[in-house]
């Protein structure tokens, strides 16, 4: 059963005891769910846990939809997400590795945090609405994609639009 303050708790206890090599997965899905700042719709994806002699293996494969704002037109749009990663839980802190990850003493895994994450890592830098966006007119603001506004606009912005003219 899935605590709705803590959606994304998995219980590890009983992988903690088995034997080296077990795994058992945790298939995740959601209509829409909002980890901290992030909202996320249509999450679906399975985290793996696998005993191995350091502690817990944690490998999951997920997607969903978020929305950005292109910044070509300042429009907001839907933008598809997939992410994979692999985390290692230890046992004791001598065996920490560099993502600082111990398994908790009541061996319950939030897997929120580590989500978050990786999808804000998929997000584009320059996230664009569609390919051919056009953007927005410099001199009165108008969205380029709806029609011309008829101000003439820069050909090219680059600073070494000027070359050209040597050719």
């Amino acid at each position: 059963m899935v605590n709705p303050r803590k959606p994304f708790r998995i219980n590890v206890g009983f992988i903690i005891h088995a034997d080296i090599g077990f795994v058992s997965e945790f298939p995740i899905e959601f209509d829409e769910v909002q980890i901290e700042d992030l909202v996320l719709r249509h999450l679906i994806g399975v985290a793996q846990v696998g005993r191995t002699p350091q502690g817990l293996i944690l490998t999951g494969a997920f997607e969903g939809d978020t929305d950005l704002e292109c910044v070509r037109c300042l429009k907001p749009y839907s933008h598809h997400l997939a992410w994979k990663f692999t985390e290692l839980y230890s046992f004791a802190h001598k065996a920490v590795n560099e993502s600082d990850l111990i398994i908790p003493d009541d061996a319950q895994i939030d897997l929120a945090e580590i989500l978050r994450e990786y999808a804000l890592l998929e997000v584009p830098i320059n996230p664009i609405c569609k390919p051919d966006c056009k953007g927005l007119c410099l001199e009165c603001g108008q969205d380029l994609n709806l029609g011309d506004c008829g101000h003439k606009q820069p050909e090219d912005d680059s600073p070494f639009s000027v070359l050209k003219k040597l050719l």
